[in-house]
């Protein structure tokens, strides 16, 4: 199984776009899931691949209904819409009211979030942006079921110092008090929002910081504090998103997971389906000659995705295409 769910302390550090940057370079095929309680961002921001807006009832809010009668993972395609470019997304909810009716969903949702890389018939990962975890917010509820979940923080040293105190906390919560992640239970990294020349440097230091405050948490990668790359992200400035610092370290950060993670997300895999799994025929299915991994990056931007030479090895990046400097998910 592979849940990568991400998440801030406080502030808006940048989750919404380092889980698209991760999404659009990620090796597999991969559902970007918005699971933040409070509301959505991508609705507002990106455009659908019919080049209209994105419904905003067909999602989070339309899966509440069947996740009540139960949920097998393959359902969560009925719920998905494909940016401009492919990437497959589950829309957030609308506001903060509406989450209402997902109460008592939330640990249903894990599960299938989790099961879906074992499917037989149409495999994925998939990257929650679960937005700010202060307070009794329920997407915490999905956290037991993820493989991985990453800590989105800037380097203000109140930033950092919340972070160390939050990862903590949660370590312990998954962990049954222990910070040492067992058996089954996810692992908790931190990602940095940095500038590319002091990014290698606070990474250690603050990776320090966090051994030596047995959080049990560790820095697993830095995304580049890029203002331009992202509006480039969110379709609202034009140029090479292929080029840009933050798209170059998205890639840096998926390779590592997949050399540090992959062979286990590989093997869990292929022991449920040892067969190539078969694309859905859903509607938001690709045409044929597109891309059938939703490769949002390569389809659009021409962000190449990062491809593992083997299960647990570092990625390489596939061939470049031309780009016409324009985002997919262009805003309204």
């Amino acid at each position: 199984m592979a849940l990568i769910a991400l998440a801030a302390d406080k502030g808006s550090p940048g989750v919404t776009t380092a889980a698209v940057a991760l999404a659009a370079v990620w090796p597999r095929r991969v559902l970007l899931a918005e699971t933040d309680p409070a509301g959505g961002d991508l609705v507002y921001r990106s455009a659908a691949a019919h080049g209209g807006p994105l419904n905003p009832n067909t999602g989070m809010l339309s899966i509440a209904a069947t996740a009540r009668r139960g949920l097998v993972p393959d359902q969560l395609w009925d719920h998905v819409q494909p940016l401009s470019g492919g990437l497959e997304v589950l829309v957030g909810l609308g506001n903060s009211e509406q989450a209402a009716g997902l109460a008592g969903l939330w640990p249903t949702l894990g599960h299938a979030f989790a099961s879906l890389a074992d499917s037989p018939h149409a495999a994925a990962d998939v990257i929650a942006d679960c937005g700010r975890i202060s307070g009794d917010t329920p997407a915490v509820e999905l956290f037991p079921h993820a493989s991985l979940v990453l800590l989105v923080s800037r380097t203000e040293p109140e930033a950092l110092a919340r972070v160390r105190d939050r990862a903590a906390a949660l370590a312990g919560k998954l962990n049954g008090g222990s910070r040492v992640a067992g058996p089954g239970s996810p692992m908790v990294g931190v990602v940095l929002i940095a500038d590319t020349g002091s990014a290698a440097k606070l990474a250690s230091q603050v990776n320090d910081m966090l051994v030596h405050a047995q959080t049990g948490a560790r820095v697993v990668g830095t995304l580049a504090d890029d203002p331009a790359g992202a509006e480039q992200l969110a379709g609202r400035r034009r140029g090479r998103l292929d080029k840009s610092l933050l798209i170059r370290t998205a890639r840096k950060v998926t390779a590592d997971l997949y050399q540090q993670y992959g062979a286990a997300w590989t093997a869990s895999a292929h022991a449920a389906q040892p067969q190539q799994p078969h694309q859905p025929q859903q509607p938001h299915q690709p045409q044929q000659g597109q891309p059938q991994q939703g490769q949002y990056a390569q389809q659009a931007h021409h962000v190449p995705p990062t491809q593992p030479t083997q299960p647990g090895q570092p990625g390489r990046s596939a061939a470049q295409g031309r780009s016409d400097g324009r985002a997919a998910g262009a805003g309204r």
